[in-house]
C-alpha cells in the first residue's frame, strides 16, 4: 500500500483544541448509548413484558439503524448474545461512537507527530485497525518491527500506542480485551485487564503476590563516590541510574534550607529478563501495580521506609518508570500517608495519570519523553485529550533518539533534563527545593519480592 492511498485529502493541519472536544465528546455519547442499551437490554429480557414491546427492544438492539448488536448487561441471554456479536464482528453503536472518538486522537496526535500517519508503515497499520483487518494489522506491525527494528516501531507509535490498542480491542473478536479498550476509549485508567489480549489485572495480582521483603545493606564506597548530592532532579535520576535494576533502593536524608531534616526516596524502574526476578522490579511486578496499588515491590518500600524513617517526616518520593508507579501507588495509600507526609512526587517515564494522592497537599510532576512508550500503558498517552487533575504538572518532550527503549532508559532522562527539557527541570527543581540541601546519610536496602 503506497503512502498516497492513505494520505488524507485534506492536508490542512487540524485543531487540535478542537480535535480534542470532540474526542470528549464522542466518548461521553458512547458511555451514553452504552447505558441506553443496557436498559434495553434489562427491559427486553424482562418475562412480563408485552410480546410486541419485546421485539421492538430486540429490534433495536439488534438492528444497524438502531443500537447496532448492543445486547448487554448481567444474565446468560444478554451475554450470550453480547459475546454472539464480538465473535461475528457485529459492531454496536456505542463501539463506533468510541472508535470514532480514538480515530480522532490519533488524527489530533499526529499533529505534533506526523511520522504516525505520513509514515508508509504505520499508515498501514492504522488503515488496517480501521478496515477491521486484525491480520493484516498484525503483520503491518510485524512489517515495521522488521523494516525499522523494535526501538524505531515503539518510538514510532508511542503517542498513539494506547489509543491504538484499545481501538484493535474494540473491533477485534477478543471478547476478553473489550473491557480494556473501553476503558481507554472513554478516557478512564486500565482496572480490568491489559488491552492486548485481555488478561485480567486479577490473575496479574494472583500471581504475584509476594510479601515483599527489604533488607538494609551497608553503602558501598564506589557506588557513594559515584552518587549525586546536587538535590537536583537530574541529579536524582542520575543517582537511579546509578544504583540500577537489581533491587537496590536508597533513601538519602536531607538537612533542608530551613533545618528541617527530610527524606528522599529514590526508586529503580524494572529489570530486564523474564516475567519473574528473585526481587519485586520484574514485568509481573510492573504489570501488576499499573492497575493495582498494591504490589510486592511497594510493600517492600513501605518496610524500608518504616525502618529508615521517622514517623511524621517529610518524604519526596522520586521514581523512574516501575519506580514512578510504585511511588504514586504508596502516594496514594491512606496508611502510608498517616505516618508520613508525602509533600513530592517525581514520576519520570512512568504510566501514572491514572493514579491519586491519598493527601491533597502532596503535588506530583510527570516527566514523559513523548517517544517513550512506556508512560502511556495504563492507557492515557502524553498527547491526550483529557487533562490531569490539579495535583498534577506534567511536563513532555521529544528528543533526537527517536529509539525505545534508549529514550526510556534513566540515563537518557537524566540526559533530557540537562540539556533538552529546561522547563522542566527549573520547575521539578522548584518543587524540590525543600529537599536541597545538606546529604547526613545515605541508606541502601536490597528489596526481595519474598
Amino acid at each position: 500500500m503506497t503512502e498516497e492511498a492513505v494520505a488524507p485529502a485534506d492536508t490542512a493541519e487540524p485543531d487540535v483544541t478542537a480535535l480534542h472536544a470532540l474526542c470528549r465528546e464522542l466518548a461521553e455519547a458512547a458511555e451514553a448509548v452504552e447505558a441506553a442499551a443496557r436498559h434495553a437490554t434489562a427491559l427486553a429480557t424482562r418475562r412480563r413484558l408485552p410480546a410486541p414491546a419485546r421485539r421492538s427492544l430486540l429490534r433495536a438492539l439488534t438492528a444497524r439503524t438502531g443500537f447496532g448488536w448492543a445486547a448487554r448487561g448481567p444474565g446468560l441471554p444478554a451475554r450470550t448474545a453480547w459475546l454472539a456479536g464480538v465473535l461475528t464482528g457485529r459492531e454496536s453503536l456505542a463501539v463506533s461512537l468510541a472508535v470514532t472518538g480514538l480515530k480522532a486522537r490519533v488524527r489530533a496526535a499526529a499533529v505534533a507527530h506526523p511520522e504516525l500517519l505520513a509514515d508508509p508503515g504505520t499508515a498501514r497499520l492504522v488503515t488496517a485497525i480501521e478496515e477491521d483487518r486484525q491480520r493484516e494489522a498484525a503483520r503491518a506491525f510485524r512489517a515495521i518491527l522488521g523494516s525499522q527494528g523494535s526501538e524505531r516501531a515503539f518510538a514510532l507509535l508511542a503517542p498513539s500506542f494506547a489509543d491504538l490498542m484499545a481501538w484493535n480491542a474494540l473491533t477485534d473478536e477478543n471478547p476478553f480485551n473489550d473491557a480494556a479498550g473501553w476503558e481507554i476509549a472513554t478516557g478512564r485508567t486500565l482496572t480490568t485487564a491489559e488491552p492486548l489480549l485481555g488478561v485480567s489485572a486479577r490473575l496479574w495480582a494472583l500471581l504475584d503476590r509476594g510479601p515483599g521483603r527489604a533488607e538494609p545493606v551497608p553503602s558501598d564506597p564506589a557506588l557513594l563516590a559515584r552518587l549525586d548530592r546536587s538535590g537536583t532532579i537530574a541529579g536524582y535520576v542520575h543517582n537511579i541510574d546509578a544504583i540500577g535494576t537489581s533491587g537496590l533502593l536508597l533513601i538519602q536524608r536531607v538537612a533542608g534550607p530551613d533545618g528541617t531534616t527530610r527524606y528522599v526516596v529514590q526508586l529503580a524502574g524494572m529489570a530486564a529478563g523474564g516475567l519473574r526476578n528473585e526481587t519485586p522490579q520484574d514485568l509481573l511486578g510492573a504489570i501488576h501495580a499499573v492497575a493495582r496499588p498494591a504490589t510486592p515491590y511497594s510493600r517492600a518500600v513501605i518496610q524500608a521506609v518504616r525502618e529508615a524513617v521517622p514517623t511524621g517526616a517529610e518524604l519526596a518520593l522520586v521514581g523512574h518508570s516501575l519506580g514512578g508507579i510504585t511511588a504514586m501507588n504508596l502516594a496514594a495509600d491512606p496508611d502510608f500517608c498517616a505516618l508520613y507526609r508525602i509533600a513530592r512526587v517525581v514520576a519520570i517515564g512512568s504510566p501514572v495519570d491514572g493514579k491519586r494522592p491519598a493527601d491533597p497537599a502532596t503535588r506530583v510532576c510527570s516527566l514523559v519523553n513523548e517517544h517513550d512508550v512506556v508512560p502511556s500503558l495504563e492507557g492515557r498517552s502524553s498527547v491526550s485529550p483529557y487533562p490531569l487533575p490539579a495535583q498534577f504538572t506534567e511536563f513532555t518532550w521529544t528528543d533526537d533518539t527517536h529509539a525505545f527503549p534508549l529514550c526510556h532508559a534513566a540515563e537518557r532522562y537524566a540526559h533530557n533534563l540537562r540539556h533538552d527539557a529546561p522547563e522542566a527541570r527549573t520547575h521539578v527543581d522548584a518543587e524540590l527545593a525543600p529537599f536541597r540541601g545538606r546529604v547526613t546519610a545515605h541508606r541502601f536496602f536490597q528489596l526481595h519480592d519474598r
